[in-house]
């Protein structure tokens, strides 16, 4: 009897299946840029899809301000949009992919 109705053939086939797509989302993952701000643009963040930030862009007028509690949070509501952003834009783009590994399993 094969397990849960699959011949060994077939199980290898969607192992194959599955490392490929989870390769494809990895290169997506690299290759996905987003940018978020905070502040009216005071704050700017990029961040890759595999959420390593890539740049923070700070407007000097907000260090001349000297209100650091302030730069502070600007940072973080950045960072943290732009998680977000990058969770939503997985989520879009490899959706269907993902769907696809929960009927495997």
């Amino acid at each position: 009897m094969g397990m849960g109705g699959f011949n060994p053939k077939q199980l290898q086939d969607m192992m194959s299946m599955a490392r490929r797509q989870y390769e494809e989302l990895q290169h997506k993952m690299q290759q996905t840029v987003i940018e978020s701000s905070a502040g009216g643009g005071s704050v700017t963040v990029k961040m890759n899809g595999q959420k390593h930030v890539l740049g923070i862009s700070i407007d000097p007028e907000v260090v001349k301000s000297g209100d650091l509690e302030m730069l502070q949070d600007l940072i973080a509501a950045a960072i943290n949009s732009a998680v977000q952003q990058v969770d939503e834009a997985m989520q879009t783009n490899v959706g269907g992919m993902l769907g696809g590994l929960q009927g495997l399993l």
